[in-house]
This record gives C-alpha cells, structure tokens and sequence, in this order.
C-alpha cells in the first residue's frame, strides 16, 4: 500500500490506499452508515498510518460528543445502545476504559472539529491551523459535503457545490494529503428496483463526479430487504477511480457497535 490504509485489505488491494492529493467521495443515502465509513477510514489512519501525522475530521452533522461515545463503541466493542444508556457491565467498564485511553493517547492526533458552520474559507483555515499546530495531516475527513455553504451568492446550489467540491479538492493537493468527503445521494435512486448507487446519483452536481479521484459508494440490502441473505454485509462499490481499477468490495457491517469491518468469507451473506 503506497497510501493511507482504508482498513479495508481489499480496497487497499484495488486502491494501494488513500493517495496523496486526491478528493475521495463516499456517498450513500441516509442510514447505510456514511460516519460509520469515516470513522472507519480515521482509525485505519491512526493505528497504519505514520505516528507524527493527524487525522482532522470536520463533522458537520454530529456533534463530537456523540461521535465519541460512537468511538469508544468501536474500540470497545461494547453495544452503542448501552454506552447511551448506562448500563454496563464491570467488563464492559473496562473495555470502554481501555478505549477511552486509546482515544487519550490519539489525543492531538486525532482531531475532531464539529462547527456547524464551514465554508471553503473556514475549513481552510482551520485545516492550516491544525497543521502548524499538531503536525502535516495523513488524511483530511468532511462529514458531509452537502453541509458545507458558500457566503458569496451564486445562481444555484449545483454552483455552490461545484465551488465546494473544487475546495476539497485544492485542500487535498496543498495539504499533499487525500481528502475523504461524504456525500448524499438523489433520492430518485429510490424508484429504482436495483437501488445500488452509481455516479449518476450524486447530488446537486455533476461536477462532484468530475472533481472526485475516486467515488466509492455504500450499500447494505438489509436496509431495503428486512430478509435477505445477506445480512450484515456492507457492499463498498468504486464508481470512479481515476489510476485504478473499479469493483465491488465487501465488508462486514456490525449495526450494534455501527462498526464496518473486514469481511470474512462464511460470515453473515452468501459469499461472492
């Protein structure tokens, strides 16, 4: 792998890893586990990628408290739904103990802005500021795109996300680090009866298709099928990668830690 690792082994195989400079998209519609997917790619970051570098993650969306407890779910293991509620067993205290130091020793490695307010010009600054701070980023996380607003007027939301997506993009080359933003999908994909996404489905812009080094879209068939064989299975579809090859890859999706992992064949689903 000459990149950053997705934490996928073959993803990493179809992509040699996040690469320098490039604008990754990921995008899926709501509920198929688009932070999931980013915290997924930050930690493979954080435990593969080089000790002096950061992660910077701009949650738009989530407010970084409960980003944590989503973080300790998965370090720990232990079910989201009892980190909320409180009911934890003494191992379960221990676990989420050991994670929390994990989280503690990342602590200025891994970077958590969630302002609800981010322009081009703001995420800009605040990427820089990290920079000189803490140290040159291994990688860059927007959750989402969407999210993010232009101050200058323009005729439409497909000019402002194109401005956006050109951003991002520009961010990843100056910071000569890959620059991973999530992105929604049209809802039309809904009427389909094959609803795996493809690059016609990106909101609002063309140009985000344009833009991106690499799409990478989301799918489960549990979300749309309550009885399919294929439980539990995650399908990481690459729509575009502009040096390598396109495909499928399969990953496992534990819904009680909300934790995408390594898919082992004979786990959950049919295998391919």
């Amino acid at each position: 792998v000459t990149g950053v690792p997705t934490g996928f082994a073959e993803l990493d195989a179809k992509t040699c890893g996040w690469q320098d400079g490039d604008l990754i998209l990921i995008g899926a519609r709501p509920s198929m586990g688009k932070t999931a997917q980013a915290i997924t790619h930050a930690l493979a970051a954080l435990e593969g990628g080089p000790a002096e570098k950061t992660v910077q993650l701009y949650s738009i969306e989530m407010p970084a408290q409960q980003l944590m407890l989503r973080l300790i779910s998965i370090l720990a293991r232990v079910p989201l739904t009892r980190l909320r509620s409180g009911n934890l067993t003494s191992y379960d205290l221990e676990l989420v103990c050991s994670a929390a130091g994990t989280l503690s020793q990342w602590e200025n490695r891994f970077l958590i802005d969630d302002s609800t307010y981010q322009t081009p010009a703001t995420l800009r600054t605040s990427v820089r500021r990290n920079a000189r701070k803490y140290g040159k980023p291994a990688l860059i996380l927007v959750d989402y795109l969407q999210l993010m607003v232009c101050p200058e007027k323009k005729e439409n939301r497909t000019q402002e996300i194109q401005d956006i997506s050109r951003s991002l993009k520009a961010l990843a080359k100056e910071m000569t680090c890959p620059v991973i933003a999530l992105s929604q999908l049209n809802r039309s994909l809904e009427q389909r009866a094959d609803k795996r996404p493809n690059n016609g489905d990106l909101r609002d812009s063309g140009s985000l298709e344009q833009d991106a080094d690499v799409i990478l879209f989301l799918y489960r068939d549990e979300v749309y099928h309550e009885n399919t064989p294929e439980r539990g299975v995650a399908e990481l579809i690459l729509g575009k990668q502009r040096q390598g090859p396109l495909g499928t890859v399969k990953a496992r999706y534990e819904g009680e830690y909300t934790r995408f992992s390594e898919y082992h064949l004979g786990y959950g689903g049919t295998t391919a």
